[in-house]
């Protein structure tokens, strides 16, 4: 086998390993958001196996996701996600052996997707989070007004009801928040692309 071959090969690994990892490290922003949530709510405890990665995740961060996948499936993103992989070879040609992996650029594109998928995640979660946290303020008030009540007892299965409510209510605006995500992910997608390729 050729050199060359060979490293072009590596080549075209990494360029998808790195889009890979650009589209499912933003599509965690909704796992993430599902772990502020289940933290609120006391489900932290409560963890399930993820399929994919193995490890374990929280009920709502796991649920989040299951519903962001398949509303990307709804809306054909997957089909999206084959073109960008299609044009990928019109920001980096086959024959280029060299990508710009180790430059500045990148580094700080992707430290900049780092911080936008935190503020994304806060804000998705915000208002579960503020109905949770209203509730907790609630049940210390009758903590304190009726201290024979045994508030750790009855502040579970509230704050689960509470919980539950304030999701269904918020699913509108998460369903909203995830479609922004998808049109982020794709164009965040080809600034990498542009990225590896040099050509910003």
């Amino acid at each position: 086998m050729d050199g060359a071959y060979f490293l072009l090969m590596i080549k075209e690994a990494l360029v998808g390993l790195l889009l890979g990892f650009t589209a499912y490290f933003i599509l965690s922003a909704v796992q993430l958001a599902g772990t502020f949530i289940d933290f609120q709510a006391g489900f932290s405890m409560a963890n399930v196996i993820d399929p994919q990665s193995g490890a374990q995740t929280p009920l709502t961060g796991e649920y989040l996701y299951s519903f962001a996948l398949l509303l990307l499936l709804s809306l054909n993103g997957h089909h999206l996600l084959l073109d960008g992989i299609y044009y990928s070879y019109s920001f980096i040609p086959l024959d280029q052996a060299w990508i710009h992996l180790g430059s500045f650029n990148l580094a700080k594109y992707l430290a900049t997707l780092l911080a936008r998928v935190f503020l994304v995640a806060f804000q998705m979660s915000a208002p579960v989070v503020a109905v949770l946290f209203l509730t907790d303020i609630a049940l210390g008030i009758i903590a304190r007004t009726v201290p024979q009540l045994n508030i750790f007892v009855v502040g579970f299965p509230v704050k689960i009801a509470v919980s539950l409510i304030a999701l269904a209510v918020a699913m509108g605006t998460i369903y909203i928040a995830v479609e922004h995500l998808f049109e982020w992910m794709f164009v965040a997608m080809r600034n990498c692309m542009a990225l590896l390729g040099g050509s910003v």
